[in-house]
């Protein structure tokens, strides 16, 4: 695997220098976990928890005296945000409707106008599927990369040419020397439509990928060609394609906060329909502007729901009727670590626990 670290290069196009905000952000090391009993009744998001625990998590993370504040550290009047959305656990573990608003809400109270605000996704039908477009407030816009999963992925006009990630792996009927299936482009909705992106994950083990948090939301949702990193159930290099896409320095540059719901997750069978089998109620959300910090603490989460219910930890898993990968490659995680894009061992991480 550190051979094929070794051989990634990223963007031929330099993106503009990054500032304070980014990947890992401000707030290097620091998740914020804000847990509200009344979050989830009977299956069903309660909005008005959500809110609280929204503007909780905000002014804990950021140290602002109000929730507006908070947000106002992030952005301002004028930008273009993009909210990257997650619909592949349809229909029992997506991103939700009450936290999408409270998140609109949010930027609202910073000055964003609603047609300056952009919901994504990487696949039209996906996104319809999930029926994200039915739970936009007015004025607000979505948008996405590709219509539909292609089986080799290599379409190119919702991507940019001048910024991708470049790895020796293809697709197992690939030509390893043609550089365009070496290569994962990043979606134009970064590149060109917005200025910053609010990474809305959810809680959620992956067959391939041990977990799928804040970094493999970016990963697999801001580039083509990503089915190259899971080709069969031995041929896996998640552990390394996730960070090697998240260090992309536009991908860098405008992810600059990450918010983890987690009142619902989902502890095996991710990262499709067998998640029901495994749904359990954690009611907490995760703030951060590190991903690497808020997957660790996320990763854990995850681990100790799997030990309550007699399971081996993620790491360790064998493969069963649902997770059939070889092994799952947490591992992404402190790979990211190590490329500097934010804290992954538990001494440098500050976890501040809420509980409304």
């Amino acid at each position: 695997m550190a051979s094929l670290l070794a051989g990634v290069s990223v963007s031929r196009a330099p993106a503009a220098t990054a500032g304070k905000l980014g990947i890992p952000g401000p707030y290097r090391g620091r998740v914020v976990a804000v847990e509200h009993p009344g979050s989830i009744v009977s299956g069903q998001y309660q909005a008005a928890a959500v809110r609280q625990m929204m503007d909780q998590g905000m002014t804990q993370l950021t140290g602002a005296p109000t929730a507006t504040e908070a947000w106002r550290a992030f952005f301002e009047p004028g930008e273009v945000v993009g909210i990257k959305v997650n619909p592949v656990g349809q229909p029992y573990l997506i991103s939700a409707p009450e936290v999408l608003h409270a998140i609109i809400d949010g930027l609202k109270s910073a000055g964003i106008k609603a047609p300056d605000m952009v919901v994504y996704d990487r696949y039209r039908r996906e996104f319809l599927s999930a029926g994200f477009d039915k739970w936009l407030p007015e004025g607000v816009r979505w948008t996405f990369a590709t219509e539909v999963s292609q089986e080799y992925q290599l379409d190119m006009d919702g991507y940019d040419a001048d910024h991708y990630m470049e790895m020796a792996l293809v697709s197992s009927k690939g030509d390893p020397q043609d550089r365009h299936q070496r290569r994962s482009y990043v979606a134009k909705f970064l590149t060109k439509q917005i200025d910053k992106l609010v990474n809305l994950c959810v809680l959620k083990h992956h067959q391939s990928a041990g977990v799928t948090l804040a970094l493999k939301n970016l990963s697999h949702g801001l580039v083509n060609n990503v089915s190259r990193s899971h080709i069969s159930r031995s041929l896996n290099v998640c552990g390394a394609f996730i960070p090697a896409v998240v260090e992309v320095p536009i991908i860098r540059r405008k992810v600059v906060l990450n918010i983890l719901d987690g009142i619902q997750g989902a502890y095996h069978g991710g990262p499709g329909r067998k998640v029901g089998k495994y749904l359990w109620d954690h009611k907490t959300m995760y703030f951060s502007t590190d991903p690497v910090a808020m997957d660790k603490v996320c990763w854990q989460v995850i681990d100790e729901q799997r030990g309550r219910m007699g399971m081996l930890p993620v790491a360790d898993g064998k493969p069963d009727d649902d997770s059939v990968f070889v092994s799952m490659q947490p591992e992404h995680i402190e790979l990211a670590g190590v490329l500097g894009l934010g804290e992954y061992h538990d001494d440098k991480i500050d976890l501040k626990k809420i509980k409304i």
